[in-house]
């Protein structure tokens, strides 16, 4: 029988670790390719592979059943490709140079996470959101331009947009990732 991704992660959630397995085992291949790709290394590739997994069965909760899981798995693995990449670079340049760490590489690994966690937020927006949230943030599109190319209304893409940066923010705050006080509104002085 082949069960499909979101009857095994309900399985994992109810501690059946035979579902993770059998999940691993599906997209073993896909999340190797990812990394291996990004990585150019093979051994890299399955350290890389490995934390990929070791996340997706930690937050597995948190992705919706009713979206591919492929997309997730993709954008987790590259996350954990980048961020494994970065680190290798920053011990690499530790070996040449005996000067401890600066602040540079601490923001660059902070940089590294954030962008993994906004990756996975962005995952879990609706399609017209996330499309129009990278077409106006990653690509500097107007919100015109956006309208165009989405065939609706320019007020709508700013719904999309706007929403899309609420439902981020949030997911960052209950990840703990940014800090903010719910309770503060712009235009308050304390």
């Amino acid at each position: 029988m082949n069960e499909s991704n979101a009857l095994l992660a309900k399985q994992f959630h109810q501690s059946d670790e035979i579902a993770f397995a059998k999940l691993m085992n599906r997209h073993h291949q896909l999340v190797f390719r990812v990394c291996l790709r990004i990585l150019g290394h093979r051994q890299d590739a399955e350290d890389a592979t490995q934390e990929t997994f070791s996340r997706v069965a930690r937050y597995l909760h948190r992705w919706d059943p009713k979206r591919p899981l492929e997309p997730w798995l993709v954008a987790i693995a590259g996350n954990r490709s980048r961020t494994l990449l970065a680190k290798k670079r920053t011990v690499q340049s530790f070996t040449l140079v005996s000067d401890p760490p600066c602040e540079q590489v601490h923001a660059d690994r902070d940089a590294a996470t954030l962008r993994e966690e906004l990756d996975l937020a962005l995952v879990q927006l609706p399609d017209c959101q996330r499309t129009a949230f990278e077409l106006f943030h990653h690509r500097s599109f107007s919100y015109a331009q956006i309208a165009r190319k989405m065939n609706c209304p320019e007020g709508t893409v700013k719904t999309w947009v706007h929403r899309a940066r609420g439902s981020i923010i949030q997911q960052l705050r209950q990840r703990d990732v940014v800090a903010g006080n719910r309770n503060c509104r712009q235009g308050d002085a304390s």
